[in-house]
C-alpha cells in the first residue's frame, strides 16, 4: 500500500492492533507478534500455485500478519483505504491466508472490520480487533454442525425434556382428558411456526452461517422458541454452556424461570448475579447486559471460551452502544430476538432526517442489529409478525380510543414537542432535561390530567367475569406525571366503588417507588395488593392499573391485560409495537375462577382483543392509514348562558387552574434540539454537497480527501448561504466540536450519527481498560479520572502542572485522591500519546 489514504487507514489499524495487546516490538521480553508487509512476501511460486496474482503485481505482499505464540502464521489482516469497503478484499485475502495456512482473517479499513473464520462460512462485522487469546479460543471451539442439522425438531421438542413418556400417560391417550393433561402439568408444545423457525437455523449452519435473528412479535413466544434452541445446540454438542442476555431486571428473573420450567430435566439454569460462582455448574446462564458490563466484568471474570452460543433477547436493545463488546466478545454462535420489524420503517426517507430524528436513530439502530446477525440484505432468518399471529389465532388486535383533549390535538406536528426516551433501564431521562419539565409544566395541567383520567374510567374493557375494570398499564410522560395520574385514578375509584379499594387502585411503578420491579411481577401472578374483593373465588389482581413510564414496555408478559393506555407521545417505533404487544396475548379468564357455577354464566370468558387509550395519535403518527375501531369524545362541561356545549372540557365540579382546551397557548421555549431554522441550515449544506457535480464524482471515487478540500475551497465562506464550520457545529447542537471530515462521513453514510462526548468518552475508556486493565477495585475511579482529565481543562492543568493543593477547590479533586499514584501517572501519558483532546471540546 502507498499514498495518503492508505496511511490513514494504517495509522488506525495499528492503533487497533496495540490496543487488542498485538507488538509490533518486543516487550517485557514477550517478542513482537506483528510483520508488516516487507516481511510477509508471498512468493511467485505460492501465486503461480494459487492460480493467480494478486492486484496484477508479482510481489503479492501480506498487508499484516498475526503470529500465534510460537511465532507460526496465525492472522492474515488485510487494510484498504478508509473509502473502501473491506470486504472488497475478501477472495485476495482468502489466496494470502491460504498460502500462510492461516485459518484467520480480518478485513479492515480502519473504520468498519470484519473477522473471517476460513472454516466456519463468511466475515461478519466486529467493533474492535480480537486478542490472541481470543482467536485461540476460536480454534478450541470446535462445533458439530452436522449433529446440528440432523436433529429432529418436532411440536413436543420442549415436552420431551419436560415429560419423556408424555405419550404413554393414559390421560394423554385419552382425548377426552388430553388437554387437562397438558394444561396440569404445564406441558409446552412448539406451535408450528416456531419449529420453522428451528428448522431455519439449521437451514442456515448448513449454509455455513453462525449468527441468526428472529424477528417475532410480541406474544409470539420468543422464550420458548429460544429454549427449543437452547436445548438443539446443547443437545447437538454445539453449546457446552449458553449465556442469554436481557436489558432489564425483570426479564432476567422471567427468563430464567421459564427455561427452569422448560429445561430443568436436562439441564440447568442459574441467574449470574444471584451466586456469581454458580455459572460456572450451569447449562444456561441468564444475565444482564449491564451487570456484565459493570467494571468490565466480562472481560475481567470469563474466557471468551465460556458461551458458545450467546442470546440476545431484545436485540435491537440489549447490542446497542457498549453492550455490543459483551456480546462480541465470547466465541460461537450468536442468536438475536427482536419483536421489532425493520419493515415498520419502511416509509421513512432516511436521506432528508438528520441524526436528531428518533425516528432516523431508530432506523439505524435496527439496520445495524441485522448486520451484526449476518442479515445484511435486511431479511432475518425467521420472521413472524403480529399479523401472522393474529390470522392463526395466537394473538388479538387492539381496539384504538383516539381520545384528543384540544392541546394534545395541537402538539401533534413532528417540529411541535420533543419527549426525551426513556433511557436502557427503562426510566424516563435525567430531570436536567428542559424539554421534559417545560411539557410537563406548561402541557399538562390539573383538567387535562383529569379528563385523561375520566375518559379512561369511563371506556375502559372491564374484567368479564367480576365487571370491575380490566387490568391496565398506562404509560405516562414521567415520573413526576404519573405520580399526578397515579392520584387522580384512586380518587376517582374511591367515588365510583366505595370500600373496595384503600388507594391501591392504581400504584405507580417507577424507579421512584421501591420494590417496583417485584409490583410488575405480581401484577402479571395477579396478586398486586392481594387479590380482588369483588369475588373470593376469582384470582385477580386487586390493584387494576400499573401506572408507568417505561418499566413495563419490553418483553413484559402480562396475557390478562385488558388496558393500555398512551399518555404520553410516543416518537420511537421500537418503543411503540413494544407497548401495543403488552396487550396482544390471548387469554381465558375462567383459569383464575373456581366458582364453577359463576363460570357457567360467562358469556365472553376469551379476551377477544384489548382497548388501546390513545390520547396523542400516536396510532395516526406511526401508521397513517390505520382503521379507527372507536373515537371517543371527551367529557363535556355544561353550557353556561351561551347554550353551547364545549368538548375537552373538565366537568364543572372539578377544580382547575388551567383549563383545557387552550387555544392561545403557544409558549414554548427552545430546547436542545434547537430551532428549525437551525436544523434547516445543515439539512441545506447537505443538499448542496450531494447536488455538486463535482463531488458526485469524487464521492464515486470515494475520495473524502478531495471532497474536504472541495468544500473548503469551493462552498464555505461563500456569498449568500455562507457556509462555515463553525455555523453547521451550531446547527447540529452537539456538544463537542465536529470536524469536516465527520461532517462529510455522515453526509454520505460512513457514519450514522455524531456521537455525543460522552459516547466517545466511553469508547477511548474502553480501548484504555482493554490493553491495560486498571485493577478492577479502581475501575470507577479510573475511568472518572480518565474522563475528567479529559474534558477539565482546570483539572488537566493542576496535574500538568503538579500544583496539587489546588484541588481541595476542583469538583474532581476527590477523583484524583482515590486513584493509586501509578495510575495518576499513568493515565495522563497514556491520554497524551492517544487521544486527540481538541475532539472534546464544545
Amino acid at each position: 500500500m502507498s499514498g495518503s489514504k492508505e496511511a490513514k487507514a494504517r495509522i488506525k489499524i495499528n492503533k487497533l492492533l496495540e490496543e487488542a495487546g498485538w507488538r509490533f516490538f518486543e516487550e517485557d521480553g514477550k517478542p513482537a507478534n506483528v510483520i508488516l508487509e516487507p516481511n510477509a512476501k508471498i512468493t511467485q511460486v505460492q501465486l503461480d500455485t494459487l492460480g493467480e496474482d494478486f492486484e496484477k503485481t508479482t510481489n503479492g505482499f501480506i498487508d499484516y500478519l498475526l503470529l500465534d505464540d510460537k511465532g507460526f502464521p496465525f492472522i492474515v489482516l488485510e487494510a484498504k483505504k478508509e473509502e473502501i469497503n473491506p470486504l472488497a478484499a475478501k477472495e485476495q485475502a482468502r489466496k494470502y491466508a491460504q498460502a500462510q495456512n492461516c485459518r484467520f482473517i480480518i478485513l479492515s479499513n480502519g473504520n468498519l472490520h470484519y473477522l473471517w473464520d476460513l472454516h466456519k462460512g463468511n466475515p461478519y462485522v466486529i467493533s474492535t480487533f480480537p486478542k490472541s487469546n481470543t482467536i485461540e479460543g476460536y480454534k478450541s471451539f470446535d462445533p458439530n454442525p452436522q449433529a446440528l442439522i440432523n436433529e429432529e425438531v418436532k411440536e413436543d421438542y420442549i415436552v420431551k425434556t419436560q415429560k419423556p413418556d408424555y405419550d404413554k400417560d393414559p390421560r394423554y391417550i385419552d382425548p377426552a382428558q388430553q388437554k387437562a393433561y397438558i394444561e396440569d402439568n404445564k406441558l409446552r408444545f412448539l406451535r408450528k411456526y416456531q419449529v420453522r423457525a428451528i428448522e431455519r437455523i439449521q437451514e442456515e449452519v448448513k449454509d455455513g452461517k453462525d449468527r441468526f435473528l428472529f424477528e417475532m412479535a410480541t406474544g409470539t413466544g420468543k422464550t420458548l422458541t429460544a429454549a427449543a434452541v437452547i436445548k438443539l445446540f446443547l443437545r447437538t454438542g454445539n453449546a457446552r454452556r449458553v449465556l442469554f442476555l436481557v436489558d432489564r431486571l425483570e426479564l432476567e428473573d422471567q427468563a430464567a424461570k421459564a427455561f427452569t420450567e422448560y429445561l430443568r430435566s436436562d439441564y440447568k439454569c442459574s441467574i449470574y448475579k444471584e451466586n456469581r460462582d454458580d455459572w460456572r455448574k450451569a447449562d444456561i446462564v441468564v444475565s444482564t447486559v449491564q451487570s456484565f458490563l459493570f467494571k468490565n466484568k466480562y472481560k475481567r471474570i470469563f474466557n471468551p471460551t465460556d458461551f458458545q452460543l450467546v442470546i440476545s433477547d431484545e436485540a435491537h436493545r440489549s447490542v446497542g452502544g457498549n453492550s455490543r463488546a459483551v456480546f462480541e466478545y465470547f466465541i460461537g454462535y450468536k442468536l438475536g430476538l427482536t419483536a421489532t420489524p425493520k419493515d415498520y420503517l419502511k416509509k421513512i426517507d432516511a436521506a432528508k432526517l438528520n441524526q436528531k430524528d428518533p425516528r432516523e436513530l431508530e432506523r439505524r439502530m435496527l439496520l445495524d442489529t441485522y448486520t451484526i446477525f449476518g442479515c445484511e440484505n435486511g431479511k432475518p432468518t425467521f420472521q413472524y409478525s403480529l399479523l401472522n399471529g393474529v390470522k392463526d389465532g395466537f394473538l388479538v388486535n387492539p381496539v384504538v380510543a383516539d381520545a384528543r383533549t384540544e392541546i394534545t390535538t395541537q402538539l401533534l406536528s413532528d417540529d411541535g414537542y420533543i419527549v426525551p426516551m426513556p433511557n436502557e433501564e427503562g426510566e424516563e431521562a435525567e430531570d436536567e432535561s428542559f424539554t421534559q419539565r417545560d411539557f410537563e409544566r406548561k402541557f399538562f395541567s390539573e383538567s387535562t390530567n383529569k379528563i385523561f383520567c375520566k375518559t379512561f374510567m369511563e371506556n375502559a374493557f372491564h374484567d368479564p367475569v367480576t365487571n370491575e375494570i380490566g387490568k391496565t398499564i398506562i404509560f405516562c410522560v414521567s415520573q413526576h406525571h404519573a405520580t399526578k395520574i397515579t392520584q387522580i385514578l384512586n380518587e376517582f375509584a374511591d367515588q365510583l366503588y366505595p370500600d373496595k379499594y384503600q388507594s391501591d387502585f392504581a400504584l405507580q411503578v417507577t424507579s421512584w417507588v421501591g420494590g417496583a420491579q417485584q409490583f410488575a411481577i405480581n401484577f402479571s401472578n395477579n396478586n398486586l395488593s392481594g387479590s380482588s374483593k369483588f369475588n373470593p373465588l376469582y384470582k385477580t389482581s386487586k390493584t387494576r392499573v400499573c401506572v408507568t413510564v417505561g418499566m413495563m414496555t419490553t418483553g413484559y408478559d402480562c396475557p390478562d391485560l385488558l388496558n393500555v393506555c398512551l399518555m404520553r407521545p410516543i416518537f420511537s417505533p421500537t418503543d411503540f409495537i413494544q407497548i401495543k404487544g403488552r396487550g396482544t396475548r390471548k387469554y381465558n379468564f375462567l383459569k383464575d375462577l373456581l366458582d364453577k357455577e359463576l363460570a357457567a354464566n360467562i358469556s365472553q370468558p376469551d379476551k377477544k382483543n384489548f382497548k388501546l387509550f390513545d390520547f396523542f395519535a400516536n396510532c395516526e403518527y406511526f401508521e397513517e392509514k390505520f382503521n379507527y375501531d372507536e373515537v371517543l369524545k371527551l367529557p363535556v362541561r355544561p353550557s353556561k348562558g351561551d347554550g353551547v356545549q364545549k368538548e375537552y372540557a373538565v366537568p364543572d365540579d372539578y377544580d382547575s387552574v388551567t383549563p383545557d382546551p387552550l387555544k392561545t397557548m403557544m409558549v414554548k421555549e427552545v430546547g436542545v434540539e434547537g430551532m428549525k431554522i437551525d436544523r434547516m441550515y445543515f439539512d441545506n449544506f447537505e443538499e448542496k454537497v450531494k447536488e455538486d457535480a463535482a463531488i458526485q464524482r469524487m464521492i464515486e471515487q470515494k475520495d473524502l480527501d478531495a471532497i474536504e478540500k472541495y468544500i473548503l475551497g469551493n462552498i464555505f465562506d461563500k456569498p449568500q448561504e455562507y457556509y462555515n464550520l463553525d455555523k453547521l457545529r451550531n446547527s447540529m447542537k452537539v456538544d463537542r466540536r465536529l470536524t469536516l471530515r465527520e461532517i462529510i462521513e455522515k453526509i454520505f453514510g460512513y457514519i450514522p450519527y455524531f456521537k455525543s462526548k460522552d459516547e466517545l468518552l466511553e469508547d477511548e475508556f474502553e480501548r484504555f481498560d482493554s490493553r491495560y486493565l486498571p485493577n478492577e477495585a479502581y475501575f470507577t475511579d479510573a475511568k472518572n479520572f480518565f474522563k475528567s482529565y479529559i474534558t477539565d481543562n482546570e483539572f488537566r492543568e493542576i496535574i500538568e502542572n503538579k500544583n496539587y493543593a489546588l484541588l481541595n477547590t476542583n469538583p474532581n479533586g476527590e477523583v484524583f485522591r482515590k486513584l493509586p499514584p501509578e495510575l495518576r501517572d499513568f493515565i495522563p501519558e497514556y491520554i497524551k500519546d492517544n487521544v486527540p483532546l481538541n475532539r472534546y471540546m464544545a
